[in-house]
């Protein structure tokens, strides 16, 4: 299992930049987006999709919620189009920088870990999601459609710009891309109902832990031993964080820095 989206803590002189894909309404949450496709795009392959989607199911996806979700967006808008045919396949694909796009059932995995335990809201949403390491801006996407609002950093310039290209047509309200260091997280969003990443490092950062709201979880990749590395979940609670290791993983390095 791949993902190629890394975050790290930041260096000073390098703040934070927010960019929204669409305006909102001040003092308000951003309502849900519908299901993701342009006003006149050509439809991508739903066969494909679907079968994607029955896969996840029979893999052990049992939330209908992300079910749906995976099921609304189009994996072939975030990869390379020479890739596009490969795009409901399991498989992470590369998306430039010596990046990759996460496999769907790695993302529908941690999707779901996330929906199990994070803070949700009486319609059964999640509330606000802190998203480290956009890439391509899938997983950001697919979060959208599962949570009142998502902020989704990104530490490498060019990536950060693609995502933007690729969400600008959707017209996704509730999902913001930032351009700074996922270490630091994004303190100007919290409390966060969940945080979820994509790159791993030898523990979850402190930030991270410090902006999540009581009752919400993380769900995250580290460093086991002998280097391996393991997804990790933790729950913050009010008598303390409560942390449980899964299964093994392979994500790209947590790092620090604006690049």
């Amino acid at each position: 299992m791949a993902t190629g989206r890394a975050d790290g803590q930041q260096r000073p002189g390098f703040p934070a930049r927010v960019f929204d894909t669409a305006p909102r309404r001040a003092g308000a949450l951003a309502a849900p987006p519908p299901p993701v496709a342009p006003a006149g795009a050509p439809r991508d392959a739903i066969p494909a999709r679907g079968r994607m989607v029955q896969l996840l199911a029979a893999g052990g996806i049992h939330d209908a919620a992300v079910l749906r979700a995976m099921g609304a967006v189009e994996r072939h808008r975030f990869v390379d189009s020479a890739l596009a045919a490969q795009a409901y396949e399991d498989t992470a694909l590369p998306i430039g920088l010596g990046q990759s796009i996460s496999k769907p059932s790695v993302v529908a995995r941690m999707v779901e870990l996330l929906l199990q335990g994070g803070l949700k809201g009486q319609d059964a949403r999640l509330g606000r999601v802190l998203d480290i390491g956009t890439g391509c801006g899938y997983q950001a996407v697919v979060l959208g459609q599962l949570a009142a609002e998502v902020y989704s950093i990104e530490r490498l310039r060019d990536l950060h710009e693609k995502a933007r290209a690729n969400l600008r047509p959707l017209r996704i309200s509730n999902v913001h891309l930032i351009l700074g260091d996922g270490m630091a997280g994004f303190a100007k969003g919290a409390p966060y109902a969940g945080i979820i990443a994509a790159a791993g490092g030898e523990q979850v950062p402190a930030a991270w832990v410090d902006q999540l709201a009581v009752g919400g979880r993380i769900v995250a990749p580290t460093a086991s031993s002998g280097g391996q590395q393991a997804l990790v979940v933790i729950d913050k609670t009010r008598q303390g964080v409560v942390q449980t290791v899964l299964e093994s993983v392979n994500f790209v390095p947590l790092k620090s820095g604006i690049a």
